[in-house]
């Protein structure tokens, strides 16, 4: 397992302490929260895809760093995907390309 920073420790601390107080403000939100992660965490269909053996390295040494197994971590980025909620990082190779394009149009 991966190990924990300052504020990590800091923040496992405070929890042990029960210094940490639960932000949800009404029972309504509780459950609905609890219904999100039921209906998140239910796992009731296999998959299996095809992939390259370098990607498949670079997702287990991703997984590896961030101390879960490469299955979790695929299963999360595909749920983060399917909701609309994985952000996607612009490459700076993409940013270069198009400044050259532009240079080269401007000359």
């Amino acid at each position: 397992m991966k190990r924990m920073n300052r504020y990590e420790k800091e923040v496992l601390a405070a929890y042990e302490r029960g210094d940490l107080k639960s932000v949800v403000t009404s029972e309504a939100s509780l459950r609905r929260y609890r219904e999100y992660a039921r209906a998140t965490l239910t796992k009731n269909r296999r998959v299996n895809i095809r992939m390259s053996t370098l990607d498949l390295a670079d997702i287990q040494a991703r997984a590896a760093e961030e101390g879960i197994p490469y299955q979790t971590l695929m299963a999360s980025v595909l749920h983060k995907f399917a909701t609309g909620r994985l952000l996607e990082r612009r490459s700076s190779l993409a940013s270069r390309s198009r400044r050259a394009a532009r240079k080269r149009s401007a000359a």
